[in-house]
């Protein structure tokens, strides 16, 4: 999602929704000329500077100045750069007129600030003491997203010689970071700061399945399956033995290093309780977290109340949907129907992936009644690798290319087929591929009028709250004409609704990781297995779930405020190029963004 990668590296989540395409160098720009000028200046210096700090996400973005390395992300000095960075740059932008500038670089110079701000609260000393000791679980971490990277299937090229070379010289720095990070996990061993059991055990899961594969079938070795053919036979064989030897004397001895450490010395200190709420310093981060993550001055109870409120309203729609298909029992046995019937079970991994290309064939005939801009970006769907699968969400996004070079991918999760249920397909594909995460990262990233923080940026509340309102289009675009693909859209939004719930129930209020689960099935029709795999993530990455419904309510209220002022003069085309056109904006701002452009629509009219 904006998220520094020295607080959420913690975070393979940040790179799963950097962006990537042939970015070149920012070329040298002229004296800044009024305050337009020395705003885009200080956004050019700023993100010229974070690249260079941050190789990956220059990678990502087709910028292979810095190629060669992964990058630090866990030492005090990258902490001690990022907030001088950030320090710097509130410094400069301080200095400019904000009056001064244009409607557009007024969004831009909020949006910057407010950012700034929140990565500097994020490295305030109480609250970076409590999230450096804590740099990998399983839901995020170099560990889960380097093997996909360095695969030749994800992000990093691999059409030249120094390319492959580059690969193995960010070997180096992965084994660096993870020794490092046994290092951060001794520290907070000894500041008391620990993670959780439950999290810690997936994380030595993870690491034995890798370590189990055969280092010729292992993701790191599949670049020297796939030489260009414009490579000598010398360097074919040469690369390979080097690849063959990174992973067996560096990437896998890496591995077991971290693995011996967490079972033998830091899993019998890790503590018991799941939530922050039993962490010492946990309800500080916690609320930290919040306003993070969503944006907005939230407390947890509040927070708390409303997702009670949103699981009573959906399962009164439930209710309904349960009638119309004339089933006699109880919601509850309901549930228990659609998790049990044959009949909603998907038979095949390929009958599930032929399913999703059908329904994308089915949104793309009415995407446009909707949507003014198409991104030029195309959408590819995919399974989810099997060393990922079982703990890995039903359905994720990763971005494509600015340029259109490569394409955005929607994962589906095949995992435990029989535990998968088939209501809800056609709600995943709109949150995570069309109009959701495609439409939205990509329509970003593409525009190259926006400053390279807007383009490549984001924050959770924007982001997850764009794919969510996506979910509400459902009708308009033609999907859910069957009752149980409705009854699946309002599964997956009381889903939303009950992490609302559930996140601040364990982080907030001591729940039990069975008490979540237990609470999820009790309001959904989902399978156990997805809502082990839920509550196991809200428990490895606190807040983040919360997002989604507060930013989807946010959209929601601007669009029937909109709708209420304008009337007849609505668009929703109109409406949803103000929503996606400038990025991913804080709540506040993409407020103040559409009630200046319902202003300014009246005032036109």
């Amino acid at each position: 999602m904006k998220r520094t990668l020295a607080l959420a590296l913690a975070a393979a989540s940040i790179l799963a929704t950097a962006a990537s395409a042939q970015v070149p160098a920012a070329p040298a720009a002229a004296a800044p000329q009024g305050e337009d000028a020395k705003l885009a200046q200080l956004f050019r210096d700023s993100d010229e500077a974070s690249l260079k700090r941050n190789p990956v996400n220059a990678l990502f973005r087709g910028d292979m100045r810095y190629a060669d390395k992964l990058g630090d992300y866990i030492s005090d000095e990258y902490f001690a750069a990022e907030k001088a960075a950030s320090e710097a740059d509130l410094a400069a932008l301080g200095r400019i007129d904000r009056s001064k500038l244009s409607p557009t670089d007024r969004i831009a110079y909020d949006v910057f600030k407010w950012q700034t701000e929140d990565s500097l609260k994020g490295f305030q000393p109480q609250i970076l003491a409590l999230t450096e000791v804590t740099p990998i679980n399983h839901f995020s971490g170099f560990h889960t997203f380097y093997p996909t990277f360095a695969s030749g299937e994800g992000a990093a090229p691999f059409k030249t010689v120094k390319d492959y070379e580059d690969n193995l010289s960010r070997h180096r720095d992965f084994v660096t970071y993870h020794d490092r990070a046994i290092g951060r996990f001794r520290q907070g061993l000894a500041s008391g700061v620990v993670d959780t059991k439950l999290t810690i055990r997936n994380v030595i899961d993870q690491l034995n399945l890798q370590l189990a594969e055969k280092p010729e079938d292992s993701p790191y070795y599949k670049p020297v399956l796939h030489f260009p053919d414009s490579f000598s036979e010398a360097d074919k064989t040469r690369l390979r033995a080097a690849y063959l030897a990174s992973i067996n004397n560096d990437i896998y001895p890496v591995y077991a290093r971290l693995r011996d450490f967490l079972q033998n010395e830091y899993l019998p200190k890790a503590r018991d309780g799941v939530g922050l709420h039993y962490m010492k310093g946990g309800d500080l981060l916690y609320q930290r977290l919040i306003e993070s993550t969503t944006t907005l001055p939230l407390k947890a109870d509040e927070v708390h109340q409303l997702g009670l409120s949103e699981v009573a309203r959906i399962r009164t729609q439930m209710e309904a949907i349960k009638n119309q298909v004339g089933f006699k029992g109880t919601l509850q046995q309901f549930f228990e129907h659609i998790r049990t019937d044959p009949k909603f079970a998907p038979p095949t991994r390929d009958w599930l992936r032929d399913r999703y290309y059908e329904i994308g064939k089915k949104v793309d005939a009415r995407v446009r009644e909707q949507f003014s801009t198409i991104p030029k970006t195309p959408l590819e769907i995919r399974a989810v690798e099997p060393f990922r699968e079982k703990t890995a969400a039903g359905g994720s996004y990763q971005q494509g290319a600015p340029d259109g070079s490569r394409p955005g991918i929607f994962y589906y999760n095949a995992y435990d087929l029989p535990s998968r249920t088939t209501p809800g397909m056609e709600t995943l594909y709109l949150h995570e591929g069309i109009p959701g995460h495609h439409f939205q990262i990509s329509l970003a990233q593409e525009n190259a009028e926006l400053p390279a923080f807007m383009r490549f940026g984001g924050n959770t509340a924007y982001v997850e709250g764009w794919a969510l309102y996506a979910e509400t289009l459902w009708k308009e675009l033609g999907m859910e004409t069957d009752p149980y693909q409705r009854f699946g859209g309002l599964d997956d939004e009381m889903l939303r609704a009950m992490r609302l719930v559930v996140d601040t129930g364990i982080h907030s209020k001591g729940w039990t990781r069975e008490q979540a689960i237990t609470y999820m099935l009790s309001n959904s029709g989902m399978g156990k297995t997805d809502a082990t795999s839920e509550v196991e993530r809200y428990i490895a990455i606190p807040s983040q779930a919360l997002a989604y419904k507060i930013g989807a309510l946010t959209i929601l209220r601007l669009k029937a405020k909109a709708k209420s002022e304008l009337g007849a003069r609505f668009d929703p085309r109109e409406f949803h190029a103000q929503v996606l056109m400038t990025g991913s904006l804080p709540m506040a701002v993409l407020e103040k963004k559409i009630d200046d452009w319902i202003a300014a629509k009246k005032k036109g009219a």
